[in-house]
């Protein structure tokens, strides 16, 4: 079996890291597994440039920049991500899909893979998988959703668009994607039970098979460690509470909600002035040059991590790791903590309670909802048996998430395809 994943980019986001990680499982268990992205910025030897040299790379940025600032001239100032779908690559002639028993799509917009491209694949009669990374392949534009209901029908008055209207671009995008999926045959993987539950009532994917697999990671990097060692090599006090949270500043980033977090603290400062001098706030992925949020609390920024047994040693020394996504698939910063042995507290939105159970391994608020987030808080600084939360949080990852179990899930899934399909 020789399957190709495919992404725009090596890494950079969650869909990169899941595609990567996902890819070196399948490498693990046997399969002949390669990862190739539309445009390579990293070093990793073993993701490759699908058309490597300087003058592709050029066209790709440009088609990377136009997808990325033409939504502008539609959108309202919203910062919620959209993508208008016009450019792309005709790639379905090139040697190592023509090579490949299973192509593997993951996130393919930013000028990689237009509605038109996409169906080209079905001139390869081979099956094609495609993991759900976000909303987008099933709606008219946005890759995050909120309460907005259109995308079960065919879009159109889209609310993020400075002049909706029924025949809007929204609407456009969504027709050239439902007649480009009327001529593939792929089969949908969703990540979390609930994008996929979206997925099989959307308008487009509606009377496509949608299976749920989740992500993976390492769980040989990602592993617990002595917390106070990690305290120490971090630079903060072993006796302090530490809450760990990560930030990717972004113009698009409405959906993360950092200012729920700001209450919480706030407000469980209020109930307990005392903490003050207890808990300590680390923070990884900030931009040294945007101004973080006013924590009024100790705060440590770590930059961005680029090594991952950094980023484990960080998971590890926290005592929580706190995210107020809004509107989040299966995020990999959840199932990196809990696979480092740290509760998360998190609102319970998206698929993020496919990791996190109530009370078990962590603390799921109501939705933004500020003062459940900070009883949760509350929760785990009083929990009497930490350690037995902590094993908790590694043994949901190590049944559910593991490297093994996931790769096993996808070869099932891929064997059956290609026994359908007659290819082998």
């Amino acid at each position: 079996m020789r399957v190709i994943h495919l992404n725009t980019y090596d890494g950079n986001g969650g869909a990169g890291r899941a595609a990567y990680r996902l890819n070196t499982a399948l490498k693990r268990t046997g399969v002949k597994s390669d990862l190739f992205t539309y445009i390579k910025m990293g070093k990793r030897p073993d993701i490759e440039a699908l058309y490597p040299g300087l003058l592709p790379k050029f066209f790709a940025t440009l088609r990377i920049l136009a997808e990325r600032y033409l939504p502008r001239f539609y959108e309202k100032d919203l910062k919620v991500p959209f993508s208008l779908s016009f450019f792309g690559k005709d790639i379905h002639k090139h040697p190592a899909l023509q090579q490949a028993d299973i192509i593997h799509l993951h996130w393919i917009n930013h000028g990689f893979l237009n509605p038109q491209d996409i169906a080209k694949l079905a001139l390869l009669n081979k099956p094609i998988v495609w993991t759900l990374h976000d909303s987008n392949t099933f709606t008219g534009g946005c890759h995050v959703r909120f309460d907005c209901q259109h995308y079960l029908n065919s879009c159109g008055l889209c609310p993020l668009l400075k002049d909706p209207e029924p025949d809007d671009i929204s609407h456009q995008t969504w027709e050239r994607k439902n007649k480009a999926y009327a001529k593939l045959q792929a089969t949908f993987i969703s990540p979390s039970n609930w994008l996929g539950s979206a997925a099989k009532n959307s308008g487009l994917l509606k009377h496509k098979a949608v299976f749920t697999i989740p992500n993976t990671l390492e769980t040989d990097v990602f592993k617990p460690q002595d917390k106070q060692q990690a305290k120490l090599a971090l630079g903060l006090s072993p006796g302090d509470f530490v809450l760990l949270s990560g930030f990717m500043p972004s113009k698009k980033d409405a959906h993360k909600g950092t200012s729920y977090l700001v209450n919480a603290i706030d407000l469980w400062l209020q109930k307990r002035p005392d903490l003050v001098s207890k808990v300590t706030l680390i923070v990884f992925g900030n931009k040294k040059n945007q101004l973080p949020p006013p924590f009024k609390i100790p705060v440590k920024f770590l930059g961005t991590i680029h090594q991952d047994e950094v980023l484990a040693q960080a998971y590890a020394a926290a005592d929580a790791f706190l995210t107020t996504s809004l509107d989040d698939n299966l995020p990999n910063t959840v199932m990196e903590s809990l696979a480092c042995g740290t509760p998360v507290i998190s609102f319970t939105t998206g698929g993020i309670p496919d990791m996190v159970k109530h009370q078990e391994n962590g603390y799921l608020a109501k939705y933004k909802d500020a003062t459940d987030f900070m009883q949760g808080l509350e929760w785990i600084f009083t929990h009497p048996n930490k350690p037995q939360l902590n094993q908790n949080a590694r043994d949901t990852v190590v049944q559910n998430f593991s490297e093994e179990v996931v790769a096993q899930k996808h070869m099932q899934l891929y064997q059956k395809l290609i026994k359908e399909n007659g290819a082998i």
